[in-house]
């Protein structure tokens, strides 16, 4: 081992700044110990990870602090370790947790008197069959592999079409010639042209915009052309964006229109012909051509793989089956474009191919980093000046050590003094109707503009809490936060400790759970220079250190803290520039992108520089769009620049790439917003500037964990250098680095590929298509340029086959297939197919394009808004306990608002990402058109778009599906230790992002908030999306209460063994009952009951009555299940009806026995696009909604006769994939007109002034509305069989009635009304007269206005329909 260590020390290729910031993050920078040692013990325990090993040993010369960060470490990796022995002899031992550490709870389950009747009715009427039966057993033997049907519809989605090899036309002439003889790649072109026909595969080094990826395949084509030779070409781009935007610049220089010898192909979006000889494609496209068998290449005679070096998961894929394929087809060239690259690796791994080297930028750029923008702009904000003023100020560091020394003084006190003072909070934390009031409180006030009565009561608090051991101080210090406002991170005026430092020197720990909860900042430093997480330390507050860790651990995971590095390596630097660096990273966090500093920037290149455009490199589509509305909408700096705005981004429509290449009117700048798809991808000829904020998002996956994020994390050396050499095309050009010389130091050579940290389950789907049949999938993977490791690969294959993808021997099932063809995770897949059989596909694909991608809640930085985006996320809930709820409700009120015209203003307000939103639309309308393409959903008939949602309001049934997709991801409830258990984990806590966390509305977080979180949950079990490991904590995100119902028939594997049954004890004899139990009551009780065993955790103890029902009604599900799988467009027969609505019974009969509410509204569909209503980005909202606020009358009609006929034309089913203008790839679902799905009849809630008009519109039939509503009202006229309007005159506390809408709004208006302003009259029908009190529809919420209260709408609010029909019925208490 000492020898192993020894060695691995010397490892060149750990990177120790990458080890240095997994380390701080997870705790462990106050154990100092030799950087050596830290590399050392990193590589052992990444080589006992992944090994069969199940113990580690370490040596006995390691010191005292040495042993204490490996405990520490190993520990945060999910280890047990323990040390044993003394003095030299002290040995430790690291150990792999193997299951054991989840002890065995008790799991029950009952079924009501009710279901028992309907699944006694279901199984005597249709009894499982033998056949049935013996499908459900798992396989014994090795079933004889059958590949699918080539001619399936659902196995040539995706693939690239059929076509022969043919000599190509010569090309015709182009404005673009003279620009194609400039670019540094056409000099070398027969170069490149001999080396290709002499070598079978030729690796092309071409740097940022030397033409490689446009003008190489040309090349092919007229040399074939010239020689009259045959050939079919397909180029591969690693995005669809690029795809197309490649494909159709190679069309235009080749003087033709796409679609003929130039065309591409992106899932579920071709333009190709038979005439077609260069086709570009995206990789996963042609990955698919090929899983059809290696004939599918059999005309082809070239194959460029473009952008090899950003080393996605698919590229590096393509390349281990092309290595393979070019050695059985010695006529097939494969030609490997990059701008940077590990040349040594590919050289390796292809056998010595050529490699051609082409120039690219012409001109010179100057590199700028962070110190020399901080210097040359004078670039400051209000933090970095006060920084700058503490630095000069010398701290009272007297004060600090008289409280250290009392604390010393009491080390031994009685315990904290933990006073029943939460019925104080409780009286006044509740929220009023709505929980806006939060709203008007988000600002929290600066300490500066402080009372100094307020200054006096917080220093007080804070003294009291930590010298005198005072619990009661916290009532006062909770109050003064919440109803004055002030900061939770506020700093005493002497000792600058923080309220959740003192908690945690004294072990507060429900305290400092609230703390915590309410957005406390743990990093903060003291005048001692102490943090909260040094103060526990200091005083040995052993579990509020654990508590401070495991929080640190779950919001700070990953980061690399810049000014650490700053201090590490002060000798490089000059002291100004030090001083510069430090004051910047004290202001800002430096894993965010400061967005301010790139306005500095653009408003001093704007100012210098008449012309020239400017490139911006940011990680995401929320940077993105927040930069762009700042500078269109708020920045003043900008109004007197011209300029144009372009984004650039992989989810995007083409219409903004299409303009981007093309030059600005003069006098006009270009400014370019993109992700990384510019570094090579995509060259803009014209830029002069970049801006380059050294982020990229990508995603992480821990195989231990299971767990996948998309994290921002800090770009390569080669990409740094790549975006700089995107200025300096037309003339000399500038980069701006928005990290110092030091980081970039730091920073990798080369990206990590993408195949080393991505969960393999997909990949492994795709290599059964792909590898030969004889081949296991980890010896196919292994073939890889840089194989991932064999552990993964075993987990990955592992879960393939617990979710019924893959049978024991690796082969491929029906679903298996079905799951290849879906754009998401096998997991979420199943989700999805589980959601098609139980008819409740709308709230699953929302949900399962939301997990896939992202949370599109946003955590804002100050504690105050946190609390507000928590309560904000709890209202979407509508009291269900379920995160995913939350996520499908925002979505959907989203899509609300968006129909209205003020998404972006929604957002704000409910703390949500508007670019993520965009992106969840596009993903569905993907998900959607493929589940079309493989005969899930049909056109017409059983089948189609409605029948797969008509159980889509049933709450408790897309539960079940995600139960089905989510297994083995669940939770039991511990009801004795008030705790959650894992299959894995001894001890589970909810993450703090999670609605579950906090069981009531509240403020201010109640004590001992997890366990009260346990406590209130309504069953015993839940499922999550994802877990994380902190300190000896696991934390659950994005979880929901299920009911032990759900969990017993939708969890694990469909083929369960007949021992998976078993009868009660005591019917098997007497010598069944264990004799050696503690209690003989206890062994007699367990004995009369039956066992069913789902998989090696899940074992449920019930009646044998009930446990025989159960497991029949189980069965029922399953092969229903695998019967749809199996023939997907077949239709339902009389069994799986009968099925359906016994399984949608039964799971709701079980919700309600467990008090679980079922909202209303959750199968609302998106509405579409219209040619008259296209999808607007924020950049044009603007205009739009001054269009809506003064709507021409004239053009009212025919917009409404527009859509009387849009909506005949949709009503029947479901449209195709719609483009739009702005937004992701086919950014809408397709979906018809929502309005009569949602309801036949809708409700309005109608506002008025003044009581006179409602008495005027009861004598006259007629009402009025504003002009903006007109149009919305009319259109629900036109569409639906009834609307009807719900009256309310404000302030009077009560609804004054409802009328049913005779007409359609006019052009004529009425001057009796007494309110201006007011549009065109329509007759009303009025039906009840009678005021109906506020106090009688306080239970009713309106799902669509943010689950407020009814009477707390806006005019025309609409309702959701469940909703109105119940305000209506309450006119008949009357």
């Amino acid at each position: 081992m000492q020898g192993e260590m020894s060695r691995g020390a010397q490892k060149s290729h750990t990177n120790p700044s990458k080890q240095t910031a997994s380390l701080r993050a997870r705790g462990l920078k106050d154990i100092r110990i030799d950087e050596e040692v830290k590399i050392a013990v990193n590589i052992a325990l990444e080589r006992f990870q992944y090994s069969d090993d199940k113990e580690l040993d370490f040596p006995s010369s390691l010191t005292n602090s040495e042993r204490a960060f490996i405990h520490r470490l190993t520990q945060s990796l999910g280890y047990v370790s323990k040390s044993r022995g003394k003095g030299s002899g002290r040995y430790l031992t690291v150990r792999k947790k193997d299951g054991t550490e989840a002890s065995c709870s008790i799991m029950t389950c009952n079924l009501s008197h009710n279901s028992k009747h309907m699944v006694q009715s279901l199984l005597q009427r249709f009894p499982i069959t033998n056949k049935e039966r013996s499908e459900l057993q798992p396989r014994t033997e090795r079933a004889v592999f059958t590949s699918p049907d080539a001619n399936s519809k659902s196995r040539t989605s995706g693939r690239l079409s059929h076509g022969i090899s043919q000599v190509p036309q010569k090309r015709g002439p182009s404005e673009l010639d003279c620009f194609r003889r400039a670019l540094p790649v056409f000099e070398r072109q027969e170069e490149i042209i001999q080396t290709i026909r002499e070598n079978q595969v030729v690796l092309v080094l071409g740097e940022t915009g030397s033409g490689k990826t446009t003008q190489i395949p040309q090349f092919l084509l007229d040399d074939c052309c010239r020689s009259g030779i045959p050939c079919r070409i397909f180029c591969t781009q690693p995005r669809r964006l690029a795809t197309i935007a490649v494909a159709e610049r190679v069309a235009v220089e080749r003087g033709e229109k796409i679609g003929q010898t130039i065309g591409y192909q992106i899932r579920l979006e071709s333009r190709v012909s038979p005439k077609t000889l260069l086709t570009f494609c995206t990789s996963g496209v042609l990955l698919r051509t090929l899983m059809s068998g290696d004939e599918a290449l059999s005309t082809v005679t070239h194959v460029i793989v473009d952008e090899v070096h950003e080393r996605d998961g698919l590229t590096d894929f393509l390349l281990t089956k092309m290595k393979e394929l070019v050695q059985k087809t010695p006529s097939l060239k494969l030609i490997l474009s990059s701008a940077t690259l590990d040349v040594n690796l590919f050289v390796r791994y292809f056998g010595a191919c050529p490699v051609i080297h082409i120039k690219g930028c012409p001109y010179e750029v100057k590199q700028l980093f962070l110190e020399d923008i901080l210097r040359t702009t004078g670039y400051t904000n209000k933090d970095m000046m006060k920084y700058k003023k503490e630095a000069l100020h010398l701290f009272d560091q007297n004060t600090v050590k008289t409280w250290c020394d009392a604390r010393l003084d009491v080390l031994q006190p009685e315990a904290p003094r933990e006073k029943t003072h939460t019925c104080v909070l409780q009286e006044n934390d509740l929220l009023d109707d709505g929980g806006d009031s939060v709203f008007s409180q988000m600002s929290e006030k600066d300490v500066a503009t402080l009372e100094p009565w307020l200054l006096r009561e917080m220093d007080a608090c804070i003294s009291n809490i930590f010298l005198n051991q005072d619990a009661d101080a916290f009532v006062q210090l909770f109050n003064l936060i919440l109803n004055e406002n002030i900061s939770v991170d506020y700093r005493h005026s002497e000792t600058s400790a923080t309220p959740l430092m003192v908690s945690s020197g004294r072990g507060f720990l429900s305290q400092m759970e609230q703390l915590l909860s309410m957005g406390a900042n743990a990093n903060i430093k003291a005048s001692n220079s102490w943090t909260a997480l040094d103060w526990a330390k200091h005083f040995n507050q052993t579990e509020a250190v654990d508590l401070l860790e495991s929080h640190i651990w779950c919001v700070e995971a990953g980061q690399l803290d810049e000014s650490s590095l700053v201090q590490t390596a002060a000798s490089e630097l000059n002291p100004e520039d030090q001083e510069l660096l430090k004051a910047y990273h004290h202001s800002f966090d430096d894993e965010k992108v400061d967005l301010d500093l790139i306005l500095h920037l653009l408003s001093s290149i704007c100012q210098s520089s008449d012309e020239g455009a400017v490139l911006i490199f940011l990680p995401g589509y929320d940077e993105i769009v927040s930069l762009r509305d700042r500078i269109l909408f708020d920045d003043k700096r900008f109004t007197d620049h011209q300029f144009q705005v372009f984004i650039l981004h992989s989810s995007m429509q083409t219409s903004d790439q299409k303009k981007v290449l093309k030059n600005t009117p003069k006098g006009v700048r270009k400014i370019i917003l993109s992700t990384n798809i510019a570094e090579t991808s995509i060259t803009v000829n014209d830029v002069v500037f970049v801006i380059d904020s050294g982020k990229v998002k990508e995603k992480a996956y821990d195989a231990l964990s299971n767990v996948t994020m998309l994290k921002m994390v800090w770009i390569s050396k080669a990409s740094a250098l790549q975006r700089k050499g995107r200025a300096g095309r037309c003339r000399p050009g500038v980069c701006f680095h928005l990290f110092s010389r030091l980081r970039f130091n730091n920073m990798l050579e080369h990206q990590v590929p993408q195949l080393l940290r991505m969960p393999l389950q997909e990949l492994c789907l795709h290599t059964k298509l792909l590898a030969p049949i004889t081949c296991p999938i980890a010896e196919f993977l292994s073939k890889a340029p840089e194989p991932p490791h064999l552990n993964t690969v075993k987990h990955a294959v592992q879960m393939l086959k617990t979710i019924d993808a893959m049978d024991p021997w690796e082969n491929l099932t029906e679903l298996g297939y079905h799951l290849a063809d879906l754009p998401v995770e096998p997991h979420l897949g199943k989700m999805v197919l589980c959601a098609v059989v139980l008819k409740c596909l709308d709230p699953i694909l929302t949900i399962a394009c939301t997990l896939a991608h992202r949370d599109p809640f946003v955590l804002p930085a100050q504690a105050a808004q946190k609390r507000a985006a928590m309560l904000c996320r709890k209202r979407f809930t509508a009291n269900t306990f379920s995160d995913h709820m939350a996520l499908l409700r925002a979505f959907q009120a989203w899509q609300k608002a968006r129909s209205d015209g003020w998404e972006r203003a929604f957002c704000e307000k409910n703390f949500l990402s508007q670019a993520t939103m965009e992106i969840i639309v596009g993903m569905r309308t993907q998900l959607l058109g493929q589940l079309r393409a493989t005969g899930f959903v049909r056109a017409r008939g059983g089948g189609d778009i409605r029948d797969v949602n008509q159980n889509s309001e049933n709450w408790a049934v897309v539960k079940a599906a995600l139960v089905a997709g989510m297994h083995p991801n669940l939770i039991h409830v511990e009801r004795d230790s008030l705790s959650l258990m894992g299959s894995r984990e001894k001890k589970v806590r909810f993450h703090p992002t999670s609605v579950l966390s906090q069981p009531q509305y509240k403020k201010i977080p109640p004590a001992n908030g997890q366990a009260a979180a346990v406590e209130s949950l309504p069953t015993d079990w839940l499922i999550y999306d994802e877990m994380t490991r902190a300190h000896r904590i696991a934390s659950v995100r994005c979880c929901s209460v299920v009911t032990p119902l759900t969990v017993a028939i939708f969890a694990g594997s469909a083929k369960l063994p007949s021992s998976a049954l078993q009868e009660p004890a005591a019917h098997r004899g007497a010598d069944a009952v264990n004799d050696s139990s503690d209690s003989e009551v206890e062994d007699r009780s367990s004995a009369r009951l039956a066992h069913i065993s789902i998989d090696d955790w899940l074992h449920f103890k019930l009646h044998r009555e009930t446990a025989e029902l159960m497991f029949g009604l189980r069965q029922r599900w399953q092969s229903l299940f695998l019967r749809r799988i199996r023939s997907p467009s077949k239709s339902c027969s009389q069994l799986d009806e009968a099925t359906i609505r016994s399984l949608v019974s039964v799971l709701l009969a079980e919700e309600q026995s467990a008090g679980l509410q079922q909202p209303t509204g959750i199968g609302q569909r998106p509405r579409p696009m219209t040619s008259d209503d296209p999808p607007q980005t924020p950049a044009s909202r603007s205009a739009a909604e001054q269009e809506r606020s003064s709507p021409d009358r004239p053009r009212l009609a025919s917009q409404l006769k527009n859509h009387r006929a849009l909506h005949c034309k949709h009503l029947g089913d479901e449209s195709g994939p719609v483009k739009s203008a702005d937004g992701p790839s086919s950014l809408t679902s397709g979906t018809r007109c929502s309005s009569p799905l949602r309801s036949s009849v809708r409700y309005f809630i109608m506002k008025s002034s003044n009581m006179r008009n409602i008495d005027l519109s009861q004598q006259r039939g007629i009402w009025s509305t504003t002009p903006n509503n007109e149009l919305k009202l009319t259109q629900a006229f036109v569409e639906s069989s009834a609307v009807f309007l719900i009256f309310s005159v404000q302030g009077s506390g009560h609804f004054q009635g409802y009328a049913r809408m005779a007409s359609a709004v006019s052009g004529e208006r009425c001057l009796d009304w007494g309110s201006t302003g007011l549009g065109g009259v329509f007759g009303v029908e009025w039906i009840r007269k009678e005021g109906l009190p506020f106090q009688l529809t306080q239970q009713l919420l309106n799902p669509w206005n943010d689950n407020k209260r009814v009477q707390i709408s806006r005019d025309a609010q609409e309702l959701e329909p469940q909703t109105g029909s119940q305000l209506l019925q309450l006119w008949e208490r009357i």
